[in-house]
């Protein structure tokens, strides 16, 4: 692809650095690092150098590896405090994980991905790097996404689906696109998505999307449970609701005047 004459290309490579650590538990070495981004040594020198002096590596003392840095939470951290639908949707999240009791999510609609910015444990539920903020989520699968896809033409939702990973989560991912059609027009029909073991093992969700005042979806809400304390019929009929009215709620609260996620 050719790229614009505006285009950085250093900066681009400082920034596959960074992302190169997306596929680690810490730390990296710099042999790791040419190999993960396929770039030479001195290129990822320079790079590794650059981020470590900027704060958004750090360098172990003993092992001269690297990790991210301290700093890379400041963009995350100015990202949510700023964001308006995250800044109306806090209380909101917070009221309705008390209504509910189990774990209530906000994600952000990123076209093949969602994007979680609010998650909010269940009363007894135990944390896990997956129930992290910042995870992404493949809209395909997951109760949210199938929420925020059918909130969209279907010419736009096989458009997402070709650019998707259709890679299972569990051995009950539907990942055959026309299933997954039949999927989000059952989701249109409910008007909210609903998973089963699809996106996580033992685990039922329940999700509505959040629209923009032109009716397209930005977000979506999510209750997430396990199937070792619900039966999905009664999950589905307790707390859908409560995703629906929420949701709704913060469409008229303030995503009608956002514009993010158009999807492809």
């Amino acid at each position: 692809m050719e790229r614009s004459p505006l285009f950085i290309q250093s900066f681009d490579k400082v920034m596959r650095v960074l992302e190169a650590f997306s596929q680690t538990e810490q730390y990296l070495g710099l042999g790791e690092i040419v190999a993960l981004t396929g770039f030479d040594k001195p290129q990822a020198q320079r790079c590794t150098h650059t981020l470590v002096e900027t704060g958004y590596l750090e360098k172990h003392p003993q092992t001269g590896r690297f990790c991210l840095g301290k700093k890379c939470l400041d963009l995350s951290f100015h990202f949510l405090r700023t964001h308006p639908l995250v800044t109306v949707a806090t209380p909101i999240l917070l009221q309705l994980r008390r209504d509910c009791g189990e774990r209530t999510n906000l994600s952000l609609f990123d076209g093949t991905t969602l994007v979680y910015v609010i998650r909010l444990h269940g009363k007894r539920e135990y944390p896990q790097f997956s129930t992290l903020m910042g995870r992404r989520m493949a809209t395909f699968c997951s109760a949210g996404g199938r929420a925020m896809l059918a909130a969209l033409p279907d010419d736009e939702v096989r458009a997402i689906l070709a650019q998707s990973d259709l890679k299972p989560m569990t051995a009950d991912t539907v990942t055959d696109p026309e299933r997954i059609m039949v999927e989000i027009g059952r989701t249109r029909a409910r008007g909210y998505g609903f998973v089963v073991n699809e996106s996580a093992p033992s685990e039922v969700t329940v999700a509505a999307a959040v629209r923009d005042a032109a009716g397209r979806p930005v977000a979506a809400v999510h209750i997430a449970g396990s199937l070792t304390k619900w039966e999905p019929g009664e999950y589905e009929k307790r707390f859908s609701p409560f995703a629906v009215e929420t949701a709704r709620a913060l469409s008229h609260a303030g995503a009608g005047q956002i514009q993010i996620g158009r999807g492809v």
